[in-house]
């Protein structure tokens, strides 16, 4: 079977700072005749020239193939070059070096207000974008009830969409890209942009969208909704393809590189954190999860392990106690064996290493914080406020690709329904 998308060598080098100015023939014909005495001047002044220096890919050397109905998940951090290669695959612009090769019409949702123009209706953009793609006029007669319905602006399809919310016009732009029977639809993070039952319902019509055979190339942040839509996955770093495979085994990579962002590993001797009153006694601080070296990432869900090492004056039997809060500081729950009294009755010991094991993080995705306490059965005398953060990722916890809106609370509860028949 012929690929539907293939890509080699893909790179796009854009320039920076300065903007070009436009040259006369005669400024372009002098340029050109000078090019090489530049170039030998450069070398011998051994550096690079202005122009290199200026230079950035934010694509270089990418190569994979798509298979036809194939739904492909693209991730990487800001910056790696996922939204780029989307606008090559688009042809919204050129590459600067390799080749793309594309069996197939083309539906792109890559960002609100792209391929709309704002004076024009609902009905009159729908007309338009089908026209782009090719398709005839019977055919986006026979779909336009679907995509007015599927949008949720029937009141207002012929109102200049200059005119529409962001909600409205990225509810119609999904509808136009997912209904207008494209082969190949690329989806960039847009469905962060509605809410809860807007994302449901794309989520939902993607998923039809694979299932008719169709190619779906999705750039997100969310891993849930990568696990749970495509059958396979991209993972870029620095503008390169890192990694390609099974999306549970992408998206375990990726979060083991983020381990690369903040180690998971840090000294708390000269933490400026610790309270004035306290007598410095942890020396350092271990987040893992799940890897065998520390990590400042876990996915939700999935396991946590708090280690904090110690070196007191005198022999103790420690006790630990974690705070976790949010980036704003509101506590989300706590730990301590001070409730427990676990190691009340160890061996006293002046130096050693508290492990404290989470083994379902019960938080939705974002950035939280810990203060650690340690102390003894007296009490705490070292006190730690932010001793360190991790960040929590999105999973598929629920099987079903979606998740509750960040704005109903930091805690994901594991809860199971069942229906009492009276």
């Amino acid at each position: 079977m012929r690929p539907i998308i293939k890509v080699e060598n893909l790179g796009k080098r854009y320039r920076i700072g300065k903007r070009e100015t436009y040259r006369t023939i005669r400024d372009s014909i002098t340029r050109t005749a000078m090019a090489p005495w530049r170039g030998l001047r450069s070398r011998l002044a051994g550096g690079q020239s202005h122009a290199t220096a200026n230079q950035i890919w934010a694509l270089s050397d990418v190569s994979f193939e798509v298979m036809p109905g194939e739904v492909l998940g693209v991730i990487g951090r800001n910056g790696a070059g996922k939204s780029t290669l989307l606008k090559v695959l688009s042809r919204i612009t050129e590459p600067t070096t390799g080749r793309v090769e594309l069996y197939g019409r083309v539906g792109s949702l890559l960002e609100v207000g792209t391929g709309f123009h704002p004076e024009l209706t609902g009905r009159e953009n729908i007309q338009l974008s089908g026209a782009i793609m090719g398709m005839r006029r019977a055919e986006i007669v026979r779909k336009f009830d679907q995509i007015v319905a599927f949008a949720e602006i029937d009141q207002f399809v012929d109102t200049p969409v200059k005119r529409y919310s962001s909600g409205m016009y990225v509810r119609l732009a999904f509808a136009v890209a997912a209904h207008l029977d494209p082969e190949i639809l690329l989806v960039d993070e847009v469905l962060a942009v509605g809410d809860a039952a807007f994302q449901k319902k794309c989520l939902g019509k993607m998923s039809d969208v694979a299932r008719e055979g169709r190619t779906v190339i999705f750039v997100s942040h969310n891993t849930a909704s990568i696990e749970a839509l495509c059958s396979a996955c991209l993972m870029f770093k620095g503008g390169r393809l890192e990694a390609r495979g099974a999306p549970l085994d992408i998206l375990s990579r990726y979060v083991a590189a983020g381990a690369e962002l903040g180690s998971g590993e840090r000294s708390l001797a000269q933490h400026p954190g610790r309270r004035s009153h306290c007598v410095a006694t942890m020396t350092q601080v271990q987040l893992l999860s799940g890897h065998a070296a520390p990590a400042a990432v876990v996915r939700m869900g999935g396991p946590l392990e708090i280690r904090v090492s110690y070196a007191a004056s005198s022999p103790l039997r420690p006790v630990l106690g974690a705070i976790v809060k949010t980036s704003y500081g509101a506590p989300v729950f706590c730990t301590s064996d001070r409730f427990c009294e676990q190691l009340i009755f160890c061996n006293p010991l002046a130096r050693g290493t508290v492990v404290c094991t989470i083994e379902k993080i019960p938080l939705m995705p974002g950035i939280y914080v810990i203060d650690l306490y340690l102390g003894d059965a007296n009490g705490d005398f070292d006190v730690i406020d932010e001793a360190t953060s991790f960040e929590v990722l999105a999973a598929d916890v629920t099987g079903s690709g979606r998740l509750p809106p960040a704005s109903l609370g930091p805690v994901h509860c594991d809860a199971h329904l069942r229906l009492i028949d009276e």
